[in-house]
């Protein structure tokens, strides 16, 4: 119900009551004219009856009245008692709900049987629903990017890599990453890879081993020996690089082990190492050249986040859907996931009203006490006006009753 149809049935209610107490005001003149003129016991019954019926009415008038306004406009003590009170009634309702409502033994009940996973898994599974959900994830996240400022961010990054790259010692990240690598016998398989590379070239291009071994050999030597002795030149070597390349535990293997180890050692230790390394960062991470970087990378960023957000069907739409579909589905079908959100909303929902238990009273009383004094006797009185309107009109009847007994007493026994 409106407040229009609240306002017409108090009207009505209100024409009742006051329509009762005009009728015993009738019935008192006509009685009391009456009796002037005829000598009846009956006229005098009703007379007693109309009289204390008319004032039982203007007593609970006044009453329902005082309560709302100052009866006839009259600044009468202890009359307008909402519009006067309206602070103390905020406050008394606001603890009143607080101890009454909102008490660990009212709410606990409500919020053990509060189960909000199922309700979201069956919501995430509609794909209207998740259509809307990234619809309104992609404008949020779009609107907060056109918003940032691109010079801001490239110097929020450059700062903080800058605050990350002080104290990194790129020649011990270097030298144990070296040292990973000979852990993990993963350089045999450069060592095995160079050797081939080696031994094909040598044998592909024993035609410029032959054209060295004549340039640095005697006029006098054949050309046949030249050609033999470039032939075992090219063989030894060839065969020297074959070995390595298939024996596993080939000496020069151990030996390129051991150099490499000793220089990663020497890279972890050297001072010189870590002067070298500052000296590459600090040129590769200078100040101007460190912002270009930032810059780009966020602006790459930011142009590659608009154009999958902007798309009906991109790839990060894609995916969120997918995810969401799977997070739909084990909401609904995992009883352990289940459990632990909503153990995980009651117990935070728990603590927050309690928590907050005197913000909410403060709510009601601020509320209230915010209110026009005219305004709050508007709306109590549109609420239970109507209820108020009968303690008039019991007053009516029973004013008049016991009025009627008084009279019957004193007319028998007085």
């Amino acid at each position: 119900m409106n407040d229009e149809a609240k306002r017409k049935q108090l009207r009505k209610y209100k024409a009742f009551a006051t329509g009762l107490f005009l009728l015993m005001a009738v019935i008192f003149i006509g009685t009391t004219l009456l009796q002037k003129n005829v000598n009846s016991h009956w006229v005098g019954y009703v007379r007693a009856f109309s009289e204390a019926a008319m004032v039982g009415a203007l007593a609970d008038w006044f009453a329902v009245t005082a309560l709302f306004r100052h009866p006839l406009g009259l600044p009468i003590p202890h009359t307008n008692l909402i519009e006067n009170s309206k602070q103390r009634l905020g406050d008394n309702l606001g603890s009143f709900v607080v101890s009454n409502f909102l008490s660990p033994q009212n709410i606990r009940p409500y919020m053990q049987k509060l189960k909000i996973s199922g309700f979201v898994g069956e919501w995430l599974g509609k794909e209207k629903n998740q259509e809307i959900l990234i619809k309104n994830l992609s404008d949020i996240v779009l609107d907060i990017l056109n918003k940032l400022d691109d010079s801001s961010v490239s110097q929020f990054i450059t700062k903080k890599v800058q605050e990350m790259t002080d104290d990194i010692k790129l020649n011990k990240i270097v030298g144990n990453g070296i040292s990973y690598i000979i852990d993990k016998n993963d350089h045999q398989r450069i060592v095995t890879n160079l050797s081939s590379q080696i031994k094909n070239y040598i044998l592909e291009n024993d035609e410029m081993i032959k054209e060295r071994v004549k340039k640095g050999s005697y006029t006098f030597i054949p050309a046949f020996v030249d050609n033999k002795i470039a032939d075992k030149i090219a063989n030894g070597l060839s065969d020297f690089f074959r070995e390595i390349e298939e024996d596993p535990q080939h000496e020069i293997r151990a030996l390129i082990t051991k150099k490499i180890h000793e220089f990663s050692v020497d890279l972890k230790e050297d001072p010189k190492w870590d002067e070298e390394f500052k000296n590459i960062k600090n040129d590769l991470l200078k100040g101007e050249k460190l912002e270009e970087y930032s810059n780009d990378i966020w602006i790459s960023i930011k142009n590659t986040l608009k154009n999958e957000l902007q798309e009906e069907q991109s790839t990060l739409k894609m995916y969120l859907s997918k995810n969401l579909n799977e997070f739909s589905e084990n909401l609904k079908t995992d009883e352990n996931l289940q459990q632990k959100i909503d153990n995980w909303v009651r117990v935070t929902a728990y603590k927050y009203i309690l928590k907050n238990t005197h913000q909410f009273g403060n709510l009601i009383s601020s509320t209230v006490g915010n209110w026009q004094g005219k305004e709050l006797s508007e709306k109590l009185e549109l609420e239970v006006g109507k209820d108020l309107q009968f303690i008039r009109v019991n007053g009516t009847l029973v004013g008049g009753l016991v009025g009627l007994i008084i009279y019957t007493i004193a007319h028998f026994f007085l």
